[in-house]
C-alpha cells in the first residue's frame, strides 16, 4: 500500500501541477479561459489572483510529490507528514470549491479524486 500511496500522491501533484500551469500561465488565454468560463475582461482583472492561487497549486503538488519520494525512500514519518499535508489541502480545497459553487462538482472531483485515494491508501497502509 505504500507504493500505491505515493503513486496516487505523485498522480495528484501531477494534476496540480497543470492547476497551477492553467491558473499562473494560461489563465489569460483562450484555452485558460475556457477551463475556467471567463471572459477576456474577467480573465484580465483577475489575472494577479490566478497567478498567486497557481502557486499554491503548484507549492501542495510539490509537497505531495517531496512525500512520495521521501516516503519511498523509508522516512515513513517525513513522507507519511508531506502526503498527509499535501494531499489533505488539495482534498480540503476540493471540498471548498464544491460548498462555494455547486456547479464546480467535476473540477472538485477532478481535484480530489487521487489526493483522497493517496491518503486513503496511506491509512491502509498504517493499519
Amino acid at each position: 500500500m505504500t507504493v500505491l500511496a505515493a503513486v496516487l500522491a505523485c498522480i495528484a501533484a501531477a494534476i496540480h501541477v497543470y492547476i497551477f500551469a492553467l491558473e499562473a500561465l494560461w489563465w489569460t488565454t483562450p484555452r485558460g479561459r475556457a477551463v475556467f468560463g471567463t471572459t477576456e475582461a474577467e480573465a484580465a482583472a483577475t489575472r494577479q489572483l490566478a497567478f498567486n492561487q497557481g502557486f499554491y497549486n503548484l507549492f501542495l503538488a510539490a509537497m505531495a510529490a517531496i512525500g512520495a519520494v521521501t516516503l519511498l525512500l523509508g522516512h515513513t514519518a517525513v513522507g507519511t507528514t508531506l502526503i498527509v499535508a499535501g494531499c489533505g489541502s488539495m482534498a480540503l480545497a476540493a471540498v471548498v470549491l464544491v460548498a462555494a459553487d455547486r456547479t464546480k462538482g467535476r473540477p472538485a472531483l477532478i481535484q480530489a479524486a487521487a489526493p483522497v485515494l493517496a491518503l486513503a491508501a496511506l491509512s491502509l497502509t498504517a493499519l
